[in-house]
């Protein structure tokens, strides 16, 4: 049986290449993944707020899958609301389908704590209208953002044809020694191949939304697995 230790319920933007792609290369053992998807094509926040709206009907189809909990698979659409939207999109998620639920913003935000990173450098394939959504959440999350660096990307399916390296090197060619931590946001951005690179070369962590969002769900689920290519936050926490 497939999931016989546990089973994820993600729910996607329908133009998200990427999300399912990373977390099934490093699931444990034993874990299954199981996607529903909302209509979204381009990163607006007209869209984002329209597609969190269909969020339930995906959660009621994920639960007939008797998955053990919910990942609201997309960064920009957990934060577009302001502080604490993804807390409440979480909860009316949760209150229809009595399933748990987590955000990638939620998991993004848990990690940076855990990992004590207080002032961030943040890295994202977004417009800078959608950039500076993102600023405004993560202050009121209180970081201290030092700079944030978009790549003014609005169809979807365009950012999922962004090569890793492109975000190594914008991270690496903004750093600050003063940075607690890297932050590379977006589900449809691939990352996964840069995160022990990155980290090895900057000598901070590194937070990427797809990795926070498979270290915040396993740790949901008490899968401990250590996974030492996802860089600190799957080794240390």
């Amino acid at each position: 049986m497939y999931g016989w230790r546990e089973r994820i319920g993600l729910i996607v933007p329908s133009s998200n290449t990427t999300m399912e792609m990373e977390l099934h290369a490093f699931l444990p053992e034993g874990v299954s993944l199981h996607t529903a998807r909302m209509p979204l094509k381009s990163v607006t926040e007209e869209e984002l707020l329209k597609m969190g709206s269909l969020a339930v009907e995906g959660a009621r189809l994920l639960k007939d899958a008797a998955v053990d909990v919910i990942l609201y698979g997309c960064t920009s659409g957990s934060f577009i609301g302001g502080k604490d939207f993804e807390k409440e999109l979480e909860a009316r998620i949760e209150d229809e389908v009595n399933v748990p639920v987590v955000s990638t913003s939620t998991a993004v935000v848990e990690a940076l704590k855990i990992l004590d990173a207080q002032r961030i450098l943040v890295i994202t394939p977004y417009t800078e209208g959608i950039n500076e959504r993102e600023r405004e959440f993560l202050e009121a999350n209180d970081f201290e953002v030092l700079d944030i660096r978009g790549l003014g990307i609005e169809e979807n399916t365009e950012i999922g044809k962004v090569e890793p390296y492109e975000a190594y090197r914008l991270a690496k060619a903004t750093f600050m020694e003063e940075a607690d931590a890297v932050f590379i946001s977006c589900t449809n951005l691939r990352t996964f191949e840069i995160i022990e690179a990155l980290e090895a070369d900057l000598g901070v962590p590194v937070v990427t939304s797809n990795q926070a969002s498979l270290w915040l769900v396993l740790r949901e689920m008490d899968v401990m697995e250590k996974i030492p290519e996802l860089g600190r936050l799957l080794i240390d926490f």
